[in-house]
C-alpha cells in the first residue's frame, strides 16, 4: 500500500480551524491528480476494439478520479481557500513518489497495460489499510506502523466535523456540481462540515470500499478489487458461498497481450526526434493536457460552469492519446522498437 507521512496525517489531527487544514488537502488534491496519469496511461496503451472490457474498468477509474480532484477543489473552495492546479510544482513528476507518500516506498511511472501493473503499482496505490480477503486472495499480513492513504482521509473526516462552526467559511458559489457527468449524490456543494465529510467518505469508499464491502456507495465494485479482478482474470462477484460474501469466480477479464502498444516507459520528450511523427504527437498531447489543466482551473477559480468546457478537453486528450500510442517513437534517427508515449508535462501556447 502507498505509505503516507505520517506528520501529515497528525497535522490534520491536530487542526482546530479551517485554514490549518488547506495545506493537506492541498496535497490531497495533487494525490488525487496524481492518479490520473498512470492509470491514464495504461488505458491508452489498449489498442482501439482490442481488450475492450479492461478499457473500460480502466476507464471509469480515471472518471471516478477526476471527480475526487474536483471533491477536494469543492472542499478547498469550502475552507476559504483557492485550489491551485497551476501552482509550480503541482504536476508530479514520473517515474517517482506520490504526494503524500513516503519516497522510497513505491516509485509510480507511466507504463503500458500489464496484469503485472495493475498488482504491483495499481492496486497498491488504493490498496485499503486491511483489504477484505476473498477466495483466490493471498493472506492478509501484520497491519503496518506507517499511515496510509484512508488513515490520512478518516482523520480528515474527524477533523472536519470537529471544526468548531458547522458551517464552513467557502464562497458557495465557486462549488462546482455536474448532475450531467457525475450525479447530484457524487458531486455537490459542500456547505457544512457534514457535507465535507459525506464527499471525504465518498473518496475513501469508491476507492477502497467499505471496512465490510468491497462495493462502495453506487453499487460499483471499488477500484483496488477492480484492478485485482483484472490481474486475476476474473470479476469480483457475489458468492454466497464465500466466507466474506464475494469471490474472484464471476465472468473472465479476458486480455489479449498482442492488444497493447508497446509505448516508451516514462517518456521524455527529448528522447524523440524532434522532426518526428511521435514529437509532433507528443507535443499535440501536451498542449490538450494543457489547455485542460487551464479550464479545471478556471472551473475550480470561480467559473463552475466551464466544467462542460473541461470535460470536453478530456474528450480531445484521450483521442490525441490514442493517435500518439499508435505512433512509432524514433531516436537518433532510429526506431526505438517501442512506440511514443503520452507525456503529462505543460506545454507554451498562446492562451
Amino acid at each position: 500500500m502507498l505509505r503516507i507521512d505520517r506528520a501529515a496525517v497528525d497535522e490534520v489531527a491536530r487542526a482546530g480551524k479551517p485554514d490549518e487544514l488547506v495545506p493537506r488537502v492541498h496535497d490531497a488534491v495533487r494525490l488525487e491528480f496524481a492518479t490520473i496519469p498512470p492509470y491514464l496511461t495504461a488505458m491508452l496503451s489498449l489498442k482501439p476494439g482490442r481488450n475492450r472490457d479492461i478499457w473500460w474498468a480502466v476507464h471509469d477509474v480515471v472518471v471516478d478520479e477526476m471527480l475526487h480532484l474536483l471533491i477536494g477543489c469543492n472542499l478547498l473552495n469550502a475552507l476559504g481557500a483557492r485550489p491551485a492546479l497551476d501552482a509550480p510544482g503541482f504536476l508530479p513528476r514520473y517515474p517517482g513518489p506520490l504526494p503524500l507518500g513516503i519516497g522510497d516506498d513505491l516509485v509510480v511511472g507511466l507504463e503500458p497495460f500489464s496484469r503485472g501493473l495493475m498488482e504491483r503499482v495499481f492496486m497498491r496505490i488504493e490498496e485499503p489499510e486491511e483489504p477484505l480477503v476473498f477466495r483466490r486472495e493471498g493472506a492478509v499480513g501484520a497491519p503496518p506502523e506507517f499511515a496510509t492513504i484512508g488513515e490520512f482521509y478518516r482523520t480528515l473526516v474527524d477533523a472536519l466535523l470537529a471544526l468548531p462552526d458547522p458551517v464552513l467559511p467557502g464562497d458557495v458559489t465557486r462549488q462546482v456540481v455536474a448532475p450531467s457527468w457525475f450525479g447530484a449524490d457524487r458531486l455537490f456543494p459542500i456547505r457544512t462540515t457534514k457535507d465535507a465529510a459525506r464527499a471525504v467518505n465518498l473518496i475513501i469508499e469508491e476507492g477502497e470500499g467499505t471496512s465490510t464491502s468491497p462495493v462502495d456507495p453506487d453499487g460499483d465494485i471499488a477500484h483496488y478489487y477492480r484492478f485485482a479482478a483484472i490481474a486475476k482474470g476474473r470479476r469480483l462477484v457475489r458468492d454466497p458461498s464465500a466466507p466474506a460474501g464475494f469471490s474472484y469466480t464471476g465472468a473472465p477479464y479476458p486480455f489479449d497481450p498482442d492488444g497493447v502498444w508497446p509505448l516508451t516507459p516514462n517518456q521524455q520528450v527529448d528522447d524523440l526526434d524532434r522532426n518526428s511523427e511521435g514529437w509532433r504527437r507528443v507535443h499535440q498531447f501536451r498542449v490538450t493536457f494543457t489547455r485542460l489543466l487551464t479550464a479545471l482551473q478556471r472551473c475550480v477559480d470561480g467559473r463552475p460552469g466551464r466544467l462542460d468546457a473541461a470535460m470536453g478537453i478530456m474528450f480531445e486528450l484521450k483521442l490525441a492519446g490514442q493517435m500518439l500510442a499508435a505512433t512509432p517513437a524514433i531516436s537518433g534517427g532510429t526506431p526505438t522498437g517501442r512506440h511514443a508515449g503520452p507525456v503529462f508535462t505543460r506545454a507554451e501556447i498562446n492562451q
